[in-house]
């Protein structure tokens, strides 16, 4: 695995962060895991009082990036004696509604995404006057203080496209696809702009509704057939990097697949290469670090990173990297 040219040095320090810290599918619109041995689960590692922690994102249905954020916050839940609630909607205002009621639960502490900033204004501005600290995961970092939350964990997604760009100029690509999932969610444009700014060759973009499978799919044929100089297919997601190798097979383009995000199936389909390199902003510890912040300030005054940015990312993984990252994905780690 290697690191951006442009950020260098952030992921290796994450480790130090996370043993310092205590290291050892999406579940609807509200969800929380009970279970004695599972993620929220307390008591087996501090004694300090028990906290209740909510985790809202703006995830919609089938994207598994979520799931490994989700593994990662149980397993420091597990740790810190932490319930552990967690709740999604893809919409903002559904969004902002759960953040509001688990403010009117008087929760210990929020954990949110910032996928479209301006609609979690108010409410976080509600949380921070009821006295509950917020952390900010994800997406919209630049947005992080302003709302008044501790600090944001992670990647910089204009830094992480411009490593793409980097990268497509050393494999000699000339015309790239960038596909957004979500239209209106600012880490995605962040993400495209950034390969347009460092990328040598040109960059069009593509929206497609990442939440329907086939109708994603049917607008990346169609982009593929309708302009066959394009040689990449940079997509920004897991689950939309899926789409794209098919539409590919389907159409017989020659364009390389190359995505944000990591999971079992990528790594698989680099392995096959049938993906060239993937992003990897460390969902993992996204969640994992969030959960253990909040508890860290709860229980002794702590912020991660100063209440700077707390960088995951961006590491670029290619087919190399298959042999030491398939038994993490496949439990779910990474």
């Amino acid at each position: 695995m290697h690191t951006s040219r442009t950020a260098k040095g952030v992921v290796a320090c994450l480790a130090v962060i996370a043993l310092a810290a205590g290291c050892s599918s999406s579940g609807g619109k509200d969800d929380e895991d009970k279970s004695g041995d599972g993620g929220s689960g307390g008591g087996t590692g501090v004694n300090t009082p028990r906290l209740k922690i909510a985790m809202v994102t703006h995830s919609g249905e089938g994207d598994t990036f979520w799931d490994i954020v989700r593994s990662g916050a149980k397993q420091a839940a597990r740790k810190d004696n932490v319930q552990f609630l967690y709740a999604n909607d893809k919409e903002a205002k559904g969004q902002a509604e759960l953040v509001q009621s688990f403010v009117d639960k008087k929760v210990d502490g929020i954990i949110v995404t910032l996928a479209k900033p301006e609609a979690m204004r108010s409410v976080l501005g509600k949380a921070k006057a009821a006295g509950i600290p917020v952390v900010t995961i994800n997406s919209g970092g630049e947005f992080s203080e302003e709302f008044g939350a501790l600090s944001h964990i992670g990647q910089d997604e204009s830094v992480a496209g411009e490593a793409v760009g980097d990268e497509l100029d050393e494999r000699g690509k000339k015309k790239a696809l960038c596909v957004i999932h979500e239209q209106g969610n600012v880490s995605l444009e962040q993400r495209c702009a950034g390969v347009k700014k460092s990328f040598g060759g040109s960059v069009e973009n593509l929206n497609v509704e990442g939440t329907n499978a086939p109708a994603s799919q049917s607008s990346i044929s169609a982009k593929l057939q309708a302009t066959k100089d394009i040689d990449v297919v940079v997509t920004l997601g897991a689950p939309i990097a899926a789409y794209s190798v098919k539409a590919k097979e389907d159409t017989g383009s020659k364009a390389e697949i190359d995505t944000f995000d990591l999971n079992a199936e990528v790594v698989k389909r680099m392995k096959a290469q049938e993906v060239g390199f993937a992003v990897d902003q460390q969902p993992y510890l996204q969640g994992y670090l969030s959960v253990d912040e909040l508890w860290l300030y709860k229980t002794n005054a702590n912020v991660l990173g100063g209440g700077k940015p707390v960088l995951t990312g961006p590491a670029i993984v290619t087919g190399k990297d298959v042999p030491k990252l398939e038994k993490y994905t496949a439990r779910g780690t990474r």
